[in-house]
Formats: C-alpha cells, sequence, structure tokens
C-alpha cells in the first residue's frame, strides 16, 4: 500500500465538476462528508437535483483521485436528505462562476421544513449580468446547458449569459 500524501478530505475537495470543471465539489457544497476509517475513506456527496446524470462521474472521479493518493479502499455514498440548496455553493464558487460568465444564483427559497413555495403570476427576477452588472436582465430559455441553468441576455451590454437557478 502506498502512504497517502495528503489527507482524503483535502484530496476530494479538489476533485472538480464535471458540468463545471472550474468548481470543485466543495465549492458547489455537495460534499458532504470524507471519513477515514480503518476499512478505508467513506465519501458522501448530494446531488445538487435528483436524477442529475453528473452523479456517476463525479463518483468515479472521487474513487479514481483518492486512489491516486494512496486510498486503495474507497466507497462513495450518496445522501439525499436534507436536499442540496444553492445556499450550500460557498462564496469562492460564487465568484468563479461570475468570473466565468455565468450568474451565481441569489438565495434559494425558504423550505422552512416544507416544499419550495410556489409563486403564481409574473415574478420579478432581478439577475445581475456577470459581465457588466446590469441587474434587469431577461430570459431566453428556462433551461441552459444543465436543467439547473438557465440562459439569459443582458439589454445593456447585450451579451447572452447563463445563470444557475436558485434551488
Amino acid at each position: 500500500m502506498v502512504t497517502p500524501a495528503a489527507g482524503a478530505a483535502e484530496v476530494a475537495s479538489a476533485v472538480t465538476d464535471p458540468e463545471l470543471p472550474f468548481l470543485t465539489l466543495a465549492d458547489l457544497g455537495i460534499l458532504r462528508e470524507v471519513r477515514e476509517t480503518a476499512d478505508g475513506v467513506e465519501v458522501t456527496i448530494t446531488p445538487t437535483y435528483s436524477g442529475c446524470p453528473a452523479m456517476e462521474a463525479i463518483g468515479a472521479d472521487l474513487r479514481r483521485r483518492l486512489r491516486a493518493a494512496g486510498y486503495e479502499r474507497v466507497s462513495v455514498r450518496t445522501l439525499l436528505a436534507p436536499p442540496w440548496t444553492t445556499d450550500w455553493i460557498t462564496e469562492s464558487g460564487r465568484a468563479k462562476l461570475a468570473a466565468a460568465g455565468i450568474a451565481p444564483p441569489g438565495p434559494a427559497p425558504r423550505r422552512a421544513g416544507g416544499p419550495v413555495p410556489l409563486v403564481l403570476g409574473v415574478r420579478e427576477e432581478r439577475v445581475a449580468c456577470p459581465r457588466c452588472g446590469e441587474e434587469h436582465t431577461e430570459r431566453l430559455a428556462a433551461f441552459g446547458a444543465t436543467a439547473c441553468r438557465e440562459l439569459r441576455r443582458c439589454p445593456a451590454c447585450r451579451e447572452p449569459f447563463e445563470h444557475v437557478k436558485e434551488i
């Protein structure tokens, strides 16, 4: 067995998201726990939404990186409760999103132990353009490259951009 050069939590925290490779799992807040035990390493992750297709790739990346760091036995567990929220994205993660031209999410809807509140009618959404800062942008499509992003356009600089939806 190779002696691990870095702690398991440090290695797991540096694994990047396959859909947003400039963000780490720690930046996204989906890395819930990393435990080193006598039997190996146990990693717990939470998907950004139920059925997220990236979870299989994330688990494989975690196992590969931890084994390369010298951990022979690695198990990755998915935890669904409590559900992930965009509030778990770190400030560093939000800054990285904006630097990549993706508007970070605002505060997530409050659940208070129940379902996400339903708002009927037109709701004013203020999503600032990550390029020029204009707050009055328009939605072009409810879905972007993934289900958790939407496509928007800024009327000031005329640039399209993605926005991570508040969950």
